[in-house]
């Protein structure tokens, strides 16, 4: 497998493009019940190659990745070719940026020295989705990029 098998809840979602895709493969229901029963490995196996499709067509749509940990922000934008970050991080270990006040706190003190912004670049050109899979994996959500374009304007004025 490339990325991940995708869960039972995100298979269940997806149901109507799994059975298209069955389709595709020329399993119809009586047989996909017959492997699932009989040669689940088989099952698995397909399960496997539609998790993958999935995933492909969800990673090559994003543009927008940010991870929060409890002191540390990290907002990414996504090209065909590289990754812009933003990681934001506090001196002061109090700050929780996993929490509402967390939060606030940094939106009140982002001009503070209590508050380090770094900016990053990476190349992604060679295995784009692959990159981004793994942000993900350790934690990243895909997003609209609301906090990276608001952090990009407030830096650039």
């Amino acid at each position: 497998m490339k990325y991940a098998r995708l869960t039972k809840e995100q298979l269940e979602e997806l149901h109507p493009e799994f059975i298209t895709f069955l389709a595709t493969q020329s399993i119809d229901k009586q047989e996909w019940d017959d492997l699932k029963e009989n040669k689940p490995q088989v099952a698995l196996q397909e399960i496997d190659v539609f998790s993958d499709m999935i995933w492909e067509r969800a990673l090559t749509n994003v543009r927008f990745i940010d991870h929060f940990s409890n002191d540390y922000i990290f907002l990414f934008k996504c090209f065909d070719d590289v990754v812009l970050s933003y990681v934001i991080n506090s001196v002061n270990s109090k700050v929780d940026f996993l929490t509402k006040e967390g939060i606030n706190w940094l939106s009140e003190n982002l001009s503070s020295d209590e508050v380090v912004i770094q900016k990053g670049k990476k190349d992604i050109s060679n295995n784009r989705n692959e990159a981004l899979f793994e942000i993900i994996k350790q934690g990243g959500l895909i997003s609209k990029g609301e906090l990276y374009s608001k952090l990009e304007i407030l830096l650039n004025q």
